[in-house]
């Protein structure tokens, strides 16, 4: 099997020669994914109260957009979204208070939207 070729490393000035691009002393430390706070209640949308309780219950009691309704337009909601973020907060996970349809096109803008303003902070 062959092996790659060494190469100086990728820090600026450093003549170290490695194969994976980094040597010891300049190897950034690994990236931490972005799910892993989330990655403990992710599984809570397979669970059963979610599947077959609260998010049928959303869509069939409000079956259209909410944004789009907002704007005049009857578009047919595909998500049920969490009003609030819920971060492993079980009550505001199930609560139904907090809880509104969307079409996935303003359910994807939302999260985006959350996303940068979390990103920002």
């Amino acid at each position: 099997m062959a092996r790659r070729a060494l190469r100086p490393c990728r820090h600026p000035g450093c003549p170290e020669l490695t194969r994976d691009g980094w040597c010891d002393k300049h190897r950034p430390p690994p990236r931490q994914t972005r799910r892993k706070d989330s990655a403990a209640y992710h599984s809570w949308y397979s669970k059963a109260i979610w599947t077959e309780d609260l998010r049928p219950a959303q869509l069939i009691r409000e079956p259209w957009c909410r944004v789009c309704a907002a704007k005049g337009w009857r578009t047919r909601a595909t998500v049920v979204d969490h009003v609030v973020p819920f971060r492993g907060d079980w009550d505001l996970f199930t609560s139904p208070a907090n809880l509104q349809s969307l079409c996935k096109y303003h359910h994807d803008q939302k999260t985006m939207r959350e996303q940068a303003e979390r990103r920002g902070k």
